[in-house]
């Protein structure tokens, strides 16, 4: 039997009976092929080849579940599940109930006031007052109530952050993740509350570290870096001085820099070493990291943090489980993401797809075809009366589209 797919779903095991275009653009010497190994797969995808034909008789069948870009494997099933859940003493995961936009005007006022409390919070730090987790959990409780109207709104709103106000921000930030994360785990109530918790003070020992270093707009050096190694342990000791912080918020706060290769610190853990939570809180602080303005560069689009990141896994950087799980709760194209469409259009993400993460909400407002502007338009791709799909990422640097953010927010 033969189907036609898209490049992105051939796998090695595949039998291509016929590429769809022209012989010109095919990269092997004959029509129909076997593949048999990955330099294979990487000449199609570099060639202007976009569909082919398989013979499922003949070779491997077509994942619905695995999708490949740029040469990354994603699981791309329904985005509020994942197959094989690491904790499910909880019931199903809840549907946002709420659309974005209505949750975004609500969601930003969550994050100034987060943003407040925890500007006070590292001042009194610095000043020697001690941490009270009774004064956090209502922020906690917060985001959590926006996370679960519509994760997507207060998630992405969190990683608009200016420079100035990174340290603060990355907290709220991270707190969101770690939520979000919960949910798509099934973890229950109790303990998503303490890992958005966590979250919201894994980043406390930074408030000891000398504000020349933290804030440097440049490369540290190797002493400077050092130093601010230190704070994960700065920030222990501070929570274990404080009251009411639980064990959840202490170990995300010590080992979230710790690497499933062992190759992370304070302590070089490795593996099952590494407790579920901080397993957690490595994956939505280096995700935030990554796509945050900071004084020394600018943060990468979403999408292709997304994609950095799951090559990272494979080093071993994450718990791959871990890392799906976290895709999965914001997207293979979280919100704010340009992307390039079958019919030659741009647009930005603005919301997930119920049924797939490759079948997003898209606002379209770009074509390649005429070089301009159009009237902004928006797509469910996930609709079976829509006939498009993403084709491709983009860069938003190389496109300059200085309103990006203004187009998914509105």
């Amino acid at each position: 039997m033969r189907k036609k797919i898209q490049i992105g779903q051939l796998r090695v095991g595949m039998f291509i009976d016929e590429v769809v275009g022209s012989w010109l653009n095919n990269p092997f010497w004959k029509s129909a092929v076997m593949l048999t190994d990955a330099n294979q797969l990487a000449q199609l995808r570099t060639s202007p080849i976009k569909e082919v034909w398989i013979d499922v008789s003949k070779g491997l069948d077509v994942d619905d579940d695995v999708h490949v870009i740029d040469g990354v494997e994603f699981t791309a099933g329904p985005a509020q599940a994942i197959d094989e859940p690491v904790v499910t003493q909880a019931s199903a995961i809840a549907l946002p109930t709420v659309s974005l936009q209505e949750e975004v005007a609500r969601a930003g006022r969550i994050c100034d006031k987060a943003k407040g409390a925890m500007k006070t919070m590292f001042q009194d730090v610095r000043m020697g007052k001690a941490i009270d987790a009774e004064h956090c959990l209502p922020i906690v409780d917060d985001i959590t109530q926006s996370v679960q109207r519509n994760p997507g709104a207060i998630v992405s709103l969190a990683r608009l952050k200016t420079s100035d106000d990174y340290t603060y921000m990355h907290s709220v930030a991270v707190c969101a993740l770690m939520v979000a994360l919960s949910q798509q785990l099934k973890l229950s109530a109790d303990d998503t509350r303490e890992a958005g918790l966590a979250g919201l003070l894994h980043d406390l020992g930074k408030s000891a570290m000398p504000i020349e270093v933290l804030n440097k707009p440049g490369k540290l050096t190797e002493a400077e870096f050092t130093i601010m190694k230190s704070h994960p342990e700065a920030g222990h000791r501070m929570l274990m001085e404080g009251r009411g912080v639980g064990p959840i918020p202490m170990d995300v706060c010590l080992h979230h820099h710790e690497k499933i290769n062992g190759l992370g610190y304070p302590h070089g853990l490795k593996g099952d070493e590494i407790s579920l939570f901080a397993k957690m809180g490595a994956v939505c602080d280096v995700y935030d990291a990554i796509t945050s303005n900071r004084p020394y560069k600018s943060g990468w689009d979403p999408a292709e943090s997304i994609l950095r990141m799951a090559q990272w896994g494979r080093e071993g950087h994450f718990d791959e489980r871990i890392l799906q799980a976290f895709i999965r709760s914001i997207g293979i194209y979280p919100t704010g993401s340009l992307v390039k469409l079958k019919s030659g259009r741009l647009g930005v993400v603005v919301e997930q797809g119920p049924q797939s993460l490759l079948a997003p909400l898209v606002k379209v407002f770009f074509s390649t075809k005429s070089n301009q502007r159009i009237v902004p338009e928006l797509l469910n791709l996930g609709l079976p009366s829509c006939s498009d799909q993403i084709v491709s990422r983009e860069s938003p640097a190389v496109w300059n589209f200085p309103d990006l953010d203004e187009l998914w927010v509105s």
